[in-house]
């Protein structure tokens, strides 16, 4: 219904007003500066190592280097880095125990993600079916402050969904069977039809073009869970298992569900969280067994790490160029442009290194023109609260707050250049 509702040819349509979008990326324990971050500043820039899967999107992309985490308190510094990532604030006293630090407990505040939700949700005009939709890739079962980055106010972690098959069902309907997974479709096809017959020659397209990717969809997930895995499959609860070799599959199904939400309205708020703080995925389809974690320990002298974790950090990269492309190659419902051009992707991390668990220079790289930001550039600064930064997110969309997380930390509030 939200798909159909902002067909262009439809009278009820807003044709004024864009709807602009906002993704978080996470991924965990730091990265390696001297393959992360450009030499140049300014729209000469070039990508290094890590991000070369993003080349191709060089004019959409913005790095913000010298944002730091300047929330202390209690907790570790993965403890702080997600806990305070989003938030701006310090973690709640708990019992929480991370390395030698003082224990703690959830974040105290909303995060940003859920403050520009809500304050999206308050209108009609921008209001959507679930205001926000959190998607996971092999996020630990257990909830701690290590596993948990969204926040829906102090001491309420929200829970990420890193099983597309439970995803799908709360997009597209409950799943009790492969009969009734196949019949989400095939239930519509009489309703489908009589709107064909009032909206124009392009908006059929564009209704057709949406069946499809939901049809894709239903195949790709139906082909997973019937794949022949060489011996009797138990009749389990549906969906490719949370196995560390799967992760790749389930970051892809992750977003297609993701651009399909964009497709049908469904949210204008997203995140997508891969594994934890302290995340330990083997990636052993880059030929890596070592956990990514204890590799992010090894000194800078340890050049194999530092290759390794660069390649680690690259695949990360290249689930956002695959983000980015499904989104620039899938047009907006209304006609205005692509998702892209109405999408702001920030890929973020709770670490600026892993080895030194150092809070300052925490990488944030922006993809996309949701926000309005001058594209195309890596932009400096000095040891910048990351508080105004979120401010900054706010702001762009439409909630211009005067202070976001620890008041102390936001400064002269927004960011400079990034406009």
């Amino acid at each position: 219904m939200p798909f159909i509702t902002n067909l262009p040819s439809l009278s009820f349509v807003d044709k004024g007003l864009r709807k602009k979008r906002l993704v978080i990326m996470f991924s965990p324990d730091g990265i390696v500066p001297s393959t992360f971050w450009p030499d140049a500043e300014g729209a000469e820039f070039a990508f290094k190592e890590i991000l070369k899967p993003l080349q191709p999107y060089k004019d959409k992309a913005l790095m913000l280097k010298g944002l730091s985490t300047k929330i202390r308190g209690d907790g570790d510094g993965h403890m702080r880095g997600i806990g305070c990532l989003l938030t701006g604030t310090e973690l709640f006293p708990g019992n929480v125990q991370g390395g030698s630090d003082t224990p703690a407990g959830w974040s105290s505040g909303i995060s940003i993600d859920q403050e520009i939700r809500n304050h999206l949700q308050k209108s009609v005009l921008t209001r959507t079916r679930f205001g926000s939709l959190e998607f996971g890739v092999m996020v630990p079962d257990h909830a701690d402050t290590w596993t948990r980055m969204v926040y829906a106010g102090p001491n309420k972690p929200v829970t990420p969904i890193d099983d597309p098959y439970q995803m799908f069902g709360k997009l597209y309907g409950q799943m009790k069977d492969q009969e009734s997974l196949k019949s989400v479709l095939d239930d519509l096809r009489g309703d489908l039809a009589t709107v064909k017959k009032q909206i124009s020659v392009a908006d059929r397209r564009l209704v057709d073009e949406h069946a499809a990717l939901v049809r894709d969809m239903e195949k790709e997930i139906l082909a997973a869970r019937t794949h022949d895995v060489g011996h009797k499959v138990p009749v389990i609860e549906p969906g490719v298992r949370r196995e560390n070799d799967n992760l790749p599959k389930i970051s892809k199904l992750q977003i297609d569900l993701m651009v399909s939400s964009f497709v049908a309205d469904a949210a204008r708020v997203a995140t997508i969280q891969y594994t934890n703080s302290v995340g330990q995925a083997r990636m052993t389809w880059l030929g890596i067994s070592e956990g990514q974690h204890d590799l992010s320990h090894e000194p800078d002298s340890n050049k194999e790490a530092q290759e390794k974790l660069t390649r680690i950090n690259q695949w990360y990269c290249s689930q956002l160029a695959y983000l980015t492309q499904r989104l620039a190659e899938t047009p907006e419902p209304d006609g205005s442009g692509s998702l892209l051009d109405n999408t702001l992707i920030v890929w973020t991390n709770e670490l600026g290194q892993g080895n030194s668990h150092t809070l300052d220079n925490v990488p944030y790289v922006l993809v996309g023109n949701g926000a309005d930001f001058k594209m195309g550039r890596s932009v400096r600064y000095e040891n910048v609260p990351h508080n105004r930064f979120l401010l900054s997110l706010a702001h762009a969309y439409g909630n211009p707050l005067k202070k976001f997380g620890d008041p102390d930390f936001c400064g002269d509030g927004p960011l400079k250049k990034l406009t």
